[in-house]
């Protein structure tokens, strides 16, 4: 394999776990709170519909992240309202706005399919990224690099501060964390609100930095790999980071073996493009068969805030 090729493999890994990277990373961090919210997928097509449209009229790239995040975060509040205010079963909820998510965003960009869009531009100066080590570090968009920020971001809040301690206080013990005087409700709604702006941002990706035009379920799935891939990397961010990349490269072998790349293409590429998919159901029947047992999970995911009188 030659300079060239294993370049132009190593962008298009960066490029297809980015979204992934970027949504699941606030999954954990609503995970780490007590909540579980399997809408990710639902938030990442309300995204992506968003910074479309946003995209589509403005020419705005920046513009069009925020409209995902405030996207995303809309999306969120419903969860947030049925599962945090009215105790609503949060894995029945998550579901359903999975399916929400996916009409809304198929009937919002009716009107928009397949219309082309600009490809957001690398974020430094093209003159750097002429040589090759240079396009490996200077060639990419900016969701790229704010990935990267927010796995350091994201490990520091949860370890180094106060607000991150009492985040992760309230997901091992919402009852506890009560009774100090802590608004486990509260904490747990601006966390829902997070991973809503991150999975918004990641749908607004796909038409950014992926595929400039509009399709119906272009996420293809990738939600769920980002709730599979929180407990691959048993909640912790730089695990997160490897499990992203690992991802990534399955899909862009895909890729590969579709375009006849060479050995890749003796494994049909339909095999490659099962495997992500395979392996985030097989991380879910770990998470069934290893429940009870002991692993980083907190203990109150997925379990609602009853305050005790």
């Amino acid at each position: 394999m030659d300079l060239t090729l294993a370049i132009a493999i190593l962008v298009t890994v960066v490029g297809a776990s980015t979204p992934i990277l970027i949504a699941a990373l606030g999954e954990l961090v609503v995970e780490r709170s007590g909540v579980l919210n399997l809408g990710v997928e639902g938030m990442m097509l309300i995204g992506a519909i968003a910074g479309f449209v946003v995209q589509f009229h403005t020419g705005n790239p920046y513009l069009a992240l925020l409209a995902g995040a405030a996207a995303g975060v809309m999306a969120s509040l419903i969860f947030g309202f049925l599962t945090l205010s009215l105790s609503a079963n949060q894995t029945a909820t998550g579901l359903a706005l999975t399916i929400f998510g996916t009409g809304f965003s198929a009937l919002a960009g009716s009107s928009y399919s397949a219309r082309p869009v600009t490809l957001m531009q690398p974020l430094f100066p093209v003159e750097l990224a002429t040589h090759p080590i240079g396009k490996v570090l200077f060639g990419y968009a900016f969701p790229i690099y704010f990935s990267f920020i927010m796995v350091v971001a994201i490990w520091y809040f949860l370890h180094k501060t106060r607000a991150g301690l009492i985040l992760r206080a309230v997901g091992e013990n919402d009852q506890s964390a009560h009774s100090i005087g802590y608004s486990v409700t509260g904490v747990r709604y601006l966390a829902v609100m997070f991973g809503g702006a991150m999975a918004g941002i990641a749908g607004a990706c796909f038409p950014l930095l992926l595929t400039p035009q509009w399709a119906e379920r272009m996420t293809a799935g990738r939600g769920w790999i980002a709730v599979a891939l929180v407990v691959f990397a048993s909640w912790k961010p730089f695990r997160l980071l490897a499990g992203a990349y690992l991802f990534g490269l399955v899909m862009t072998m895909e890729l590969y073996a579709k375009a006849g790349g060479g050995p890749l293409s003796v494994i049909p590429s339909e095999v490659w493009a099962a495997m992500p998919y395979l392996a985030t159901i097989a991380v879910l029947v770990l998470i069934s068969i290893r429940r009870d047992a002991s692993t980083n999970a907190p203990a109150c995911l997925g379990k609602p805030f009853l305050p005790a009188n």
